[in-house]
């Protein structure tokens, strides 16, 4: 590949990388964020808390998973 595929490739995953910052600010009131989200287990008792984030824990696998894919396709490795 020539350099400006290179560049090329850069320049869209900088564009996704926009695009999703700005969906971000627009939206961030609405978002639940990690812990909060249903599926989450807490637990509170007196003198004693347990929290395990087990469907943040899925949705932030899901959202890598996505995201390394397809940084690796456009790179071809």
């Amino acid at each position: 590949m020539t350099g400006i595929d290179e560049m090329g490739k850069l320049l869209i995953l900088g564009g996704l990388f926009m695009m999703v910052a700005g969906l971000l600010f627009t939206f961030w009131q609405k978002i639940p964020f990690p812990g909060r989200l249903p599926g989450d287990i807490v637990i509170q008792k007196e003198g004693f808390s347990f929290f395990f984030p087990l469907v943040s824990s899925i949705v932030i696998s899901l959202i890598l998973t996505v995201v390394l894919n397809v940084v690796l396709k456009l790179f071809g490795k």
